[in-house]
C-alpha cells in the first residue's frame, strides 16, 4: 500500500468518526493503528518530545544545575519544554542558557506557601504585572484552585493581565473554575494541567466543545490513559475527535519525578505510537508548538492594559 493511500484511507476513517456513524469497534482501533504505523518509520527513542509541563523549583536547582537540566533533555530526545518555577526567576535562569529550547512560563508563587492562598493575595496583580511588562514570558502559571475561589478577584485580575498579553494561562483547578474562566474571557487560551481534577474522556471531550480556546495537557495521567501501557479504547477516540488540543507533559513536581524522567518519557512515547501517525505527532510536539509559538509572536505586541 502507499504512502498516498494510507493517508486517504485514515482520513476516511476520522471522517466517519467524526460524522457519527456507527463505529466498528476494535477492528476500527486496529485499523487506525495499523496504517498509522505505515507512516512511522523509525523507533521509539528516536520520537522526539516537547514536554508542554516542567517545574525548575528551587530545591530542583539545588541538585541540579541548568546544563544537567539540558543534558536531562538530551539524554531523553525533548526538543523543547515549557518550564515554571519557584520563585519565577529560575525558569529565566534555564531559558538563558537555552533560549530556543526553553519556554519560560511565569509562576506567580515566591515560595511554596503561595500555592494554598495566593488568590487571596491582593499584593499579586502588581507583581505579575510588573514582571510582564519586563517581557520575555510565553506564559503564566501553574496556577492552582478549585471551585471555592474561582470568583476570586486576584483571579479574576490573572485572567484580565493574561489576556491583555495574549499569554496562555496554565491552569491545575476543577470544572467549575473553567466555567467561570470562560464566562469573562471566552477567548482565553487556557491549558488544563493534567487534563483536569476529574480526568474522564466524556468529560473532557464535553468542554473541548463547549470552549473553543481550551487546550489539555495530559501530564501524570499515563497509567490512566494507558494502564499497562495499552491506549484505552474512550482516550483513543476522544484523542481522534480532538487531535489539536492535547499536548504531553511530564511535569518534574519532586526530585524524584527528575530520577524518573527516562521512564515517564519513554511511557509516553509507547502510548502515543499506539495512535496515527499524524495524531502522535500532534500531541508529542505539534499542539504545544502551536500555542507557544504563537505566546511568542504575539510577545512583542503591547498590551492596552485596563
Amino acid at each position: 500500500m502507499d504512502i498516498a493511500r494510507t493517508h486517504i484511507l485514515i482520513a476516511s476513517v476520522r471522517i466517519n468518526a467524526q460524522r457519527g456513524r456507527p463505529a466498528v469497534g476494535a477492528k476500527r482501533r486496529s485499523l487506525i493503528r495499523c496504517l498509522g504505523l505505515l507512516l512511522l518509520c523509525h523507533a521509539l527513542h528516536a520520537e522526539t518530545l516537547f514536554d508542554a509541563h516542567m517545574h525548575y523549583d528551587a530545591e530542583d536547582a539545588a541538585h541540579y544545575s541548568p546544563q544537567q537540566i539540558l543534558r536531562i533533555l538530551d539524554d531523553n530526545n525533548i526538543s523543547r519544554a515549557a518550564v515554571t518555577s519557584t520563585p519565577p526567576q529560575l525558569a529565566k535562569q534555564l531559558h538563558r542558557q537555552a533560549p530556543e529550547r526553553i519556554v519560560p512560563l511565569l509562576g506567580v508563587y515566591r515560595n511554596a506557601g503561595d500555592k494554598t492562598n495566593w488568590t487571596q493575595d491582593s499584593s499579586l496583580p502588581a507583581r505579575l504585572e510588573a514582571a510582564l511588562e519586563a517581557g520575555g514570558w510565553r506564559g503564566i502559571g501553574e496556577l492552582h484552585l478549585f471551585a471555592g475561589d474561582r470568583r476570586s478577584a486576584v483571579f479574576r485580575r490573572v485572567v484580565e493581565l493574561a489576556g491583555a498579553y495574549r499569554l496562555p494561562l496554565l491552569l491545575h483547578a476543577d470544572p467549575a473554575v473553567i466555567d467561570s474562566l470562560y464566562e469573562h474571557a471566552p477567548d482565553q487560551t487556557v491549558i488544563w494541567a493534567h487534563a483536569g481534577a476529574y480526568p474522564h474522556p466524556d468529560l473532557l471531550d464535553d468542554y473541548l466543545r463547549r470552549y473553543p480556546a481550551l487546550r489539555v495537557d495530559l501530564s501524570v495521567r499515563d497509567e490512566r490513559i494507558a494502564p499497562g501501557g495499552e491506549l484505552r479504547d474512550d482516550w483513543f477516540e476522544l484523542f481522534l475527535n480532538h487531535p489539536d488540543r492535547f499536548m504531553i507533559g511530564i511535569d518534574t513536581y519532586s526530585l524524584s519525578r527528575w530520577k524518573a524522567y527516562p521512564q515517564v518519557a519513554e511511557k509516553i512515547r509507547q502510548w502515543t505510537q499506539q495512535l496515527p501517525a499524524d495524531v502522535a505527532a500532534r500531541l508529542t510536539s505539534g499542539n504545544a508548538a502551536e500555542v507557544f509559538y504563537h505566546a511568542e509572536r504575539e510577545a512583542g505586541v503591547r498590551p492596552a492594559i485596563q
